[in-house]
């Protein structure tokens, strides 16, 4: 296999730190805002709407997607790409089939307010502005 050239390589770092800087975010929104963690045996008492959330539902996800992608263009490993694929498209899977639902039936017409207007995968530009 062939090294990724040195600008692919760059890039490549910066999606893994950009990935992680926005993980711990995210996680830090789950603790202090949700008082809660992501896991499921420990859920947010509170629906999660600050920080990054106020752009994008699913930030956690894009985050381990961006360090995966990252990791490919770093190391010349392009078939991590194909991974990156099949985890977007399970992650996407357990979203819309068991994470959408159990946040609508916790939190009610608040999370149907977010969700309508937050988008789940492409941030959004400016912040919502909602509760």
């Amino acid at each position: 296999m062939e090294a990724a050239s040195l600008p692919v390589r760059i890039i490549g770092g910066a999606l893994i730190v950009l990935g992680a800087a926005f993980l711990l975010h995210a996680f830090y929104r789950f603790v202090v805002e949700g008082l809660g963690t992501p896991a499921p045996v420990a859920p947010p008492e509170h629906l999660v709407v600050g920080g990054v959330y106020r752009h994008v539902r699913n930030p956690m996800y894009l985050a381990v997607a961006s360090t995966i992608v990252g990791q490919a263009l770093l190391l010349g490993q392009f078939e991590l790409l194909a991974y990156a694929a099949l985890f977007g498209a399970l992650v996407f899977c357990f979203v819309r089939f068991y994470e959408e639902p159990t946040l609508a039936r916790q939190f009610g017409p608040s999370y149907e307010e977010y969700r309508r207007a937050v988008p789940g995968w492409l941030p959004r530009l400016t912040p919502w502005r909602g509760p």
